[in-house]
This record gives structure tokens, sequence and C-alpha cells, in this order.
């Protein structure tokens, strides 16, 4: 009971921070490029009290002077991405509580949306929302249940939804991450589309891999992980392990990637994804070169031994 209300008055101090606090401005007028970045010290913490001298940033090798500074609690405008397809029938139910607590993580200047793909992708509800309960009913209303893995399409319309907004734009999967996608009329996405389109775009993306169910396994007891445990005799190596394509997008966007591996992981897990979001410091510096190129980034922290987390390229403006 302690525990519970030393958490409550944490989130609650943590909201009216978020309400009261000045959010970095990255101007369209000076070009500003935005980078947001995660920042852990020796033992694998969040280290959130880092100055602007510690960092250090370079466009295409060259040190730029850092124009934008911010360590305050950042609020998010984001996408949750389920895998409901067959591959992930036997953790659906894991899937919505670890959303659930995604969920109940949220501040009060956070914004976000649930979808969930399969035989479809479906973006709920319409417009994004603070509104808990909405959120909550989407996630115990009519989810699929089956169907293939169209996990790259549906990231790239997690994107399609989020263009429009101004703040700072997350995407979130949840997925065994092996792309099965349906016919999309060769309109099909490859990582490699969806890669590029999320650095041109400065979309961050958040994966969190699961073992899915190998397509030949159909039988056996329901299990964590690999979905459903192999009848006695049957090989272990028919665990189907999440595609690594997951962890590098996350690197090269600037999100992280973190695996479950025990129904145990789904709190801790999603609860580190979203302290992650909120205590990312905001960046800035004003390109010397409009050249209308992807350049490559490099972040640096001058403190032996930690580490940071940043997107690795940018679209310069065109002058």
């Amino acid at each position: 009971m302690i525990n519970r209300l030393l958490i409550s008055g944490g989130l609650a101090a943590a909201a009216l921070a978020v309400a009261h606090a000045q959010q970095p401005t990255f101007g369209t007028t000076t070009r500003t490029v935005a980078i947001y970045a995660t920042v852990t010290d020796p033992q694998g913490r969040l280290a959130s009290d880092l100055t602007r001298d510690s960092f250090e940033i370079y466009d295409n090798g060259v040190k730029q002077d850092l124009t934008v500074f911010s360590n305050d609690i950042q609020p998010i405008t984001g996408i949750l991405l389920l895998d409901r397809s067959g591959s992930m029938k036997p953790n659906l139910d894991l899937e919505v509580r670890a959303a659930e607590t995604f969920v109940h993580g949220m501040l009060l200047e956070d914004r976000l949306r649930i979808g969930n793909f399969g035989q479809d992708i479906v973006i709920e509800p319409d417009d994004f929302t603070s509104d808990k309960d909405a959120l909550f009913k989407v996630l115990r209303g009519d989810l699929q249940r089956t169907g293939p893995t169209p996990l790259w399409n549906a990231i790239d319309r997690a994107i399609d939804k989020l263009l429009l907004e101004k703040t700072r734009r997350v995407v979130v999967a949840m997925s065994d991450g092996v792309n099965e996608p349906v016919d999309f009329s060769g309109h099909a996405k490859s990582m490699k589309d969806v890669m590029k389109r999320a650095e041109d775009d400065d979309i961050m993306i958040y994966a969190v891999g699961v073992e899915g169910l190998a397509p030949f396994q159909q039988g056996g007891s329901p299990g964590f992980g690999g979905g459903i445990m192999p009848p006695r005799g049957r090989s272990q190596d028919t665990m189907q392990k999440p595609d690594e394509d997951m962890a590098k997008i996350a690197a090269a966007t600037g999100g992280g990637y973190f695996e479950l591996t025990s129904p145990g992981d789904v709190l801790g897990k999603f609860d580190r994804v979203i302290d992650e979001l909120h205590h990312q410091y905001a960046l800035g510096f004003v390109p010397l070169k409009t050249d209308g190129k992807l350049h490559e980034l490099t972040v640096k922290v001058n403190k032996p031994g930690y580490a940071v987390r940043a997107r690795k390229h940018y679209l310069a403006p065109r002058r």
C-alpha cells in the first residue's frame, strides 16, 4: 500500500510538472534540427540530471553549436501498435496487459491512439486523446485475433497518422517482428522503406519484441515466449524469435528496443518505455548546410561510462 501511494504521488507530481514546464520550441523559421536523446549511467539507469555542457552533437562529423536544450519532462503524441496475428495468438491477452500498463503511465499532456494489426490495420480512436478511459475502452473492445503480420505497413500507417502532429511523435510497436503482410496490391512496405520514412519525418520508434508461434507449430500447450510449447519430443528450435529488424529500426530512429522473456517482464518493460519517453533530453541545432540531403547525426555525452541513444540521421531542409 505504501509503495502504491508513493508511485501515485510521484505520477501526480510528474503530471503537474508537465503541465507547468515550458516545452522546447523547434521553430520552422530557424530550421532547427530536433533531437531527443535517452542517456543511461554506467549501471543502466536513466540519467536525467545532465547539463547542456554534457552534450556534443556532430552533423556529418562536424561539431555543432547546441541552440536548444531542455531536460524537462517531455510529453508525447504516440501510437501504440499491437500485433494481433496468428503467431501471437498465445500472447494476445498479454499484449492488452502491456498496453494497459503503458496507458496507466501516461501524463496529462500525453496524447495517444491504439492500433492493432493482423488481417487489417486498425487505429483507434479517431483522434489522439489524453482520455485514459477512452483508450482502455479500445483495448477491451473487439481487437483482432488472427491473420498475418503486416508489421512494416502498420508502422507506415501510424506514421501517416502522426505527420500533422506538432509535438514529439512516437510509435511503440509490440510484435514478434516477423513481417508477413497481407496483399497490399504491390504496396507492401519493407523495414528499409519504413526506416527511411521515419528518419525523414522525425518519428521515433520503440519496439518491444516477443517470441511468436512458428508457422508449423500447431499443437502443444499454451505458454509464453514461443507462444505454444512444443509437443513432447519436438525441438525447442521451432520457437520463433523476434525479428532483429525491430531492434535496427529502433536504434536508427533514437528509440529503444526491449525483449520480453517472461510474463513478469511486462510491467517492468512497459514502465521503462514510458519513463524513458518522459525523461529524454530535447536538443537542437541550426544546420549550416541546407542541401535537402540525409545527414549523419552523432550525439555524445562527455561522461565516462554513460551511453546515449538518439536518431542517427536527419533530412536537412532545402534552402
